[in-house]
């Protein structure tokens, strides 16, 4: 079963502590992971940004909004309780809690206030199925996707040799060849037909790394692949990366796997997001800081 969402999670939540005793929100997601029949597998389904469970995201902000709302309380760190509210409210049967049903509360108005698209959006009725850490992440991989797409499109109207110039640029940027300058100067020095460039593997120069990029549009097949590992025997290198601003054929990849040589293919698609992920061609126009509570500074000796 699909990771259920938030607004779904609430009225489960609140019938399972139903009894008035408190309940720590750990043993709760086990339960609630059990009564939604959840696989380990949805279990491990991560938001966008990989920076927490889905479930658990979508739990706590189910516990979030109840709080709000009055209809549970926090009596310590990690435990939930019903509250008289709460107890009040399951009494009605509700066949299931929504954002718009929490709009009848003050506190839960009061709490949405500030956000007025989407308070018009919950007293109207209309759902909002995403969290709003969600909704962030949903939308900024949307805009790193858009920025890949840019960033790809313009590597392709750039010159062959400017490509080769971004290639070293980008794995200096990711900790090879120490210096841009050292790095930069290995460029078609080889003279290689399978072979573009060379950049020093670690700063100090111990091993080297080979490297061929090619600026096309069509597919790069295992014939490609086969005569730049050639390349890297006839100088008995070891290691060698093959960049494309196109992809790789199955028949590519499958032969990669097979040989010693420790070969990398980085696609269009990797190399745009590791520039952006290294900060190659692109710039910052704003940064997003995300908060919580540090529980440690609030621990008294």
């Amino acid at each position: 079963m699909a990771v259920p969402k938030y607004h779904e999670m609430m009225l489960p939540l609140l019938r399972q502590i139903a009894d008035g005793k408190r309940h720590a929100m750990g043993e709760l997601a086990e339960t609630l992971a059990v009564e939604f029949k959840l696989t380990p597998e949805d279990r491990k389904i991560l938001l966008p940004t990989g920076g927490q469970y889905r479930f658990e995201n979508r739990l706590g902000w189910a516990r979030t909004y109840l709080k709000k709302a009055g209809l549970l309380e926090s009596p310590d760190r990690g435990f939930v309780a019903i509250t008289q509210r709460g107890l009040g409210y399951l009494k009605k049967k509700p066949p299931s809690i929504r954002p718009k049903d929490l709009m009848q509360f003050e506190e839960y108005r009061q709490f949405k206030k500030p956000n007025a698209e989407v308070n018009e959006v919950e007293s109207t009725g209309s759902e909002v199925d995403e969290t709003p850490q969600e909704l962030i992440e949903r939308n900024l991989a949307e805009l790193r996707t858009n920025l890949a797409s840019e960033l790809l499109e313009r590597i392709k109207q750039s010159s062959p040799q400017f490509f080769e110039r971004l290639v070293v640029d980008l794995l200096v940027s990711m900790g090879y060849g120490g210096s841009r300058k050292d790095a930069g100067s290995a460029i078609g020095r080889s003279g290689d037909g399978g072979i573009d460039g060379i950049i020093k593997q670690d700063s100090l120069g111990l091993d080297v790394v080979y490297i061929q990029a090619k600026r096309w549009e069509s597919t790069v097949g295992s014939p490609e692949v086969r005569t730049f590992v050639g390349s890297l025997a006839g100088v008995k290198a070891q290691r060698g990366v093959m960049l494309t601003t196109s992809s790789f054929s199955k028949e590519a990849e499958k032969y990669v796997e097979k040989i010693g040589e420790r070969v990398i293919l980085v696609d269009g698609n990797t190399l745009t997001n590791l520039m952006i992920e290294h900060g190659v061609g692109v710039s910052t126009i704003q940064t997003l800081a995300i908060k919580k509570i540090d529980n440690d500074f609030f621990i008294e000796d």
